[in-house]
């Protein structure tokens, strides 16, 4: 039995620069940075394919063909036809439909069970193309450490040593659909976004001070649109600038999660418990992003 986690992705920032003529896709600049908690994806060899999920958010997760674990399986078996199938067992416990990227990053953890269980390196160009066919945050997820996802994140940069951020992840238990979120934008094909300045480059290296300040003058475009679709998220990021010893609060992806980001541990483990204790309905977690 082989066994992985698959933690959730925070888009610190997310900059949409425009809609590509060619597919349609909207072209974004997002740096991404990961928990060190999440789903836990489990994997046995067999004779065939399968998957099983459990975890407190299992039933909005699915486990039949529409499930990215699946997905991504069936698309390295194209690629790979004498791949060594089996047995999958995810524990789900992330938020669905969130904007943590956590069915992206379940396909990723399948991923990389399947290339050690076929003894496949982590470069091979067939299980990069198998994480791009199954969507479009997966390819970042492969190898969870911050970095910058571009294009329609097809592309990842190398990654980037940031100084450990603590956090804390709120999700309103509300779900919100990617493509509504994107369609309020309102772009046509080819059509850029009205003022969209580039993002700020980034040091390979950056303490806790310097993210702060570089990450202020950032911003996650998706946020208007998805506070149409779900006003709570307003809600939730004014909790969470409000709290003791935040230094900023954003929307991760298109929502409705959003996060904060503390100036300790302890201030970030404070704020959840204060808010877990007035909100218990709302999935609260603190967390270390890197």
């Amino acid at each position: 039995m082989l066994i992985t986690r698959a933690p959730a992705k925070v888009n610190l920032t997310l900059h949409v620069l425009g809609r590509r003529a060619a597919d349609g896709y909207h072209e974004l600049e997002s740096l991404v940075a990961f928990t060190g908690a999440g789903d836990v994806l489990s994997f046995e060899p067999g004779a065939s394919l399968s998957l099983a999920v459990d975890g407190p958010t299992a039933r909005a997760a699915g486990e039949g063909a529409e499930n990215l674990v699946l997905r991504a399986a069936c698309e390295l078996s194209e690629r790979l036809p004498q791949l060594r199938l089996g047995a999958f067992y995810l524990t789900k416990r992330l938020p669905v439909a969130a904007g943590l990227g956590g069915g992206s990053s379940d396909a990723a953890a399948a991923l990389r069970l399947l290339a050690q269980a076929n003894a496949l390196e982590r470069d091979d160009p067939r299980l990069l193309e198998a994480a791009q066919a199954t969507g479009a945050d997966v390819t970042v997820c492969l190898a969870p450490q911050a970095r910058m996802m571009l294009g329609a994140g097809e592309t990842v940069g190398a990654p980037l040593q940031l100084a450990p951020l603590p956090a804390v992840l709120i999700n309103p238990g509300v779900a919100v659909a990617t493509r509504s979120v994107f369609q309020r934008l309102g772009l046509q094909a080819g059509e850029r976004a009205a003022g969209a300045a580039p993002h700020p480059a980034l040091p390979e290296r950056a303490d806790r001070e310097a993210s702060w300040r570089l990450l202020g003058k950032c911003r996650n475009d998706l946020e208007p649109a998805a506070l149409a679709e779900a006003p709570v998220i307003r809600d939730v990021l004014a909790l969470l600038g409000a709290a003791r010893g935040c230094k900023l609060a954003r929307m991760s992806g298109s929502g409705a999660t959003c996060f904060g980001l503390f100036i300790s541990p302890r201030a970030a483990a404070r704020a959840a418990a204060a808010i877990r204790a007035t909100h218990p309905h709302w999935w609260v977690s603190a967390a270390m992003l890197r």
